[in-house]
């Protein structure tokens, strides 16, 4: 049986006891966050270097493009499955499972879920699944709505998601868990906003050119 917790119970000496780090089902989970953005972040590259997928569909990179997507969206939903069957192996924690928290878990949730499909649809499905690698490139930046609120909102948005659902469950290893998913997101930033603007920075080089 999951424990739940007691908040007056919880010391400096017993506090991992808030999260089982031993349990198969969280490692898996933490690995499953770590892989996804490399995964993306290697095959892109792969195929802005050596156009691996275009090659593979016949030189047609928008299919390439098409396929990476269904690839991504795929190994989220299994992230998230894994996500959650973590947090029901994990214990509660009381202070955690008020109304008051699930409240805000709903909003966090709501506001997280609007950024990622706001997000999706003012950059489309080449744009929201790197379509930039694959030489289909946006004419301009989005700046409206949700781009106006953060540069990054498909990933703050999963970020909310996350701990939305780790609120509304009371699970501490959901927040542990959470805080994983923004340190790779925020390693994946590191690599992706350099490159990608590189790549729209080139191709105002080349236009420069052109018109010189």
């Amino acid at each position: 049986m999951v424990p739940t917790l007691k908040f007056d119970k919880i010391t400096a000496e017993n506090w991992l006891d808030l999260v089982d780090l031993n349990q198969d089902s969280f490692k898996i989970a933490a690995a499953s966050i770590a892989f996804n953005p490399i995964f993306w972040n290697i095959v892109a590259r792969q195929e802005y270097h050596n156009r691996i997928l275009t090659k593979l569909f016949g030189g047609n990179s928008r299919y390439g493009c098409y396929f990476l997507a269904f690839l991504i969206f795929s190994l989220g939903l299994i992230r998230d499955h894994l996500y959650h069957e973590a947090l029901s192996s994990q214990p509660s924690l009381d202070i955690l499972t008020t109304p008051t928290v699930k409240y805000i878990a709903i909003g966090l949730f709501a506001v997280g879920n609007v950024l990622v499909l706001t997000s999706m649809w003012a950059l489309g499905l080449t744009g929201t699944y790197l379509g930039d690698y694959f030489g289909i490139l946006m004419e301009k930046r989005v700046t409206g709505f949700p781009f106006s609120v953060t540069d990054a909102p498909m990933y703050h948005g999963s970020t909310l998601s996350f701990l939305g659902t780790a609120l509304w469950y009371g699970k501490p290893a959901g927040v542990v868990l959470t805080a994983w998913v923004w340190v790779m997101y925020w390693i994946a930033l590191r690599f992706e906003d350099p490159f990608t603007a590189e790549i729209y920075a080139k191709r105002e080089r080349e236009r420069a050119k052109k018109r010189g």
